[in-house]
């Protein structure tokens, strides 16, 4: 029942499940050190903030993460990213039921592999199994987390989940975004005798979501899910796939795809206040081959993303220069190795394997 949602989000089960993901990978770190050494006291203390709604999150960590390329990422505290895992382990099962089949990121069973595997078919069937020309419409949505409209995301989650309270702990941790307001401002009074400056703050928009929160990524999903429904159902478009706010959408007719992609920028604006990227949205025709999920996809074969080979070769001469120590840098070798394999990449593999062996054996 809808009215049980936020006492099983604030259970002692669900927060320890969320305190068990949370610390995956980082025992190591003082603050979940620190955190674990009153854990039950915390947790529980945790439970009774949110069951009393006196929960706020503490301010994000902001930093800059170069590895080459530079971004911007806001970091949450320990014990909110066991909120927002609590969160989403409640109300995820409800959303994901109805997202489409090829949405594909941040899913269970799904991610990037499986949206390469779809493409796959997908290309297949749009050319009479590679016999044929086909085009392809690559879209990115134009700073797609810093624009995310807060009203308008509550407004879609509301259709689903009626208790106040849940309502209220999402608020709470969209408003934690930082520069999250458009609009507004200051409005000036003028009376007879004096003129009074106030900041009007309830006529101003929240937007925006911090990078890094799982609770982002998750409403990522419910927020362009919208858009999912659009091509599916309203353009009655096949072969659509969407990873986080890149997409593609396949077709056999170059004018279909032009005419799609100019109602998906209204939609885009009009429904959701966002708009594609258009120096990053065009047509393709499939043999020149498609960027999608880390790989440059051609008829007969799939090229690594340059991107993602000068990430791995910023990793071995950060090792080089003593930056980071052979434990991270074969644990980064070992995931991209694993993700370049489903490329033609033996070569570029064999390479990287032996710059790290020559430096090894100095």
């Amino acid at each position: 029942m809808d009215n049980q949602l936020y006492e099983d989000i604030c259970s002692i089960n669900n927060l320890a499940n969320a305190w068990r993901k949370v610390r995956k990978g980082k025992t190591k770190k003082l603050y979940v050190i620190e955190f674990e050494k009153d854990l039950r006291e915390n947790l529980l203390q945790l439970k009774k903030e949110l069951l009393d709604q006196t929960y706020y999150p503490k301010p994000l960590k902001t930093f800059i993460l170069r590895d080459p390329k530079t971004r911007k990422i806001s970091k949450s505290d320990f014990r909110d990213r066991i909120v927002h895992h609590a969160l989403v382990q409640i109300i995820e099962p409800i959303f994901d039921k109805v997202f489409i089949y090829d949405s594909c990121a941040n899913r269970k069973g799904k991610g990037n592999l499986f949206a390469l595997r779809r493409f796959e078919l997908f290309k297949r069937k749009v050319t009479n199994n590679l016999k044929s020309e086909a085009f392809c419409l690559k879209a990115d949505i134009k700073h797609y987390f810093q624009e995310v409209n807060h009203e308008i995301l509550l407004k879609i989650i509301k259709r689903k989940i009626s208790d106040e309270k849940v309502i209220w702990l999402i608020k709470q941790i969209l408003n934690n975004t930082p520069n999250s307001f458009r609009g507004g401002g200051r409005t000036t009074t003028q009376g007879k005798n004096h003129t009074q400056t106030t900041n009007d703050v309830e006529s101003r928009t929240r937007i925006g979501m911090p990078l890094g929160n799982l609770t982002s990524q998750f409403f990522a999903n419910v927020y362009l899910n919208e858009l999912d429904y659009f091509i599916k159902h309203k353009l009655k478009a096949k072969y659509h796939i969407r990873y986080v706010d890149d997409f593609v959408i396949l077709h056999n007719s170059k004018s279909q795809l032009e005419e799609w992609k100019v109602e998906i920028d209204r939609f885009l604006r009009e429904k959701l206040k966002l708009e594609l990227h258009h120096q990053k949205s065009k047509i393709i025709p499939l043999s020149r081959g498609i960027d999608f999920v880390g790989f440059r996809n051609f008829y007969y074969y799939k090229l690594l993303r340059k991107r993602s080979i000068r990430k791995i070769l910023f990793k071995v001469e950060q090792y080089k220069k003593g930056e980071i120590n052979k434990e991270k840098l074969l644990e980064s070798f070992q995931g991209w190795n694993a993700y370049s394999k489903w490329a033609n990449t033996f070569k570029l593999r064999k390479e990287i394997v032996k710059k790290i062996y020559v430096h090894n054996s100095y």
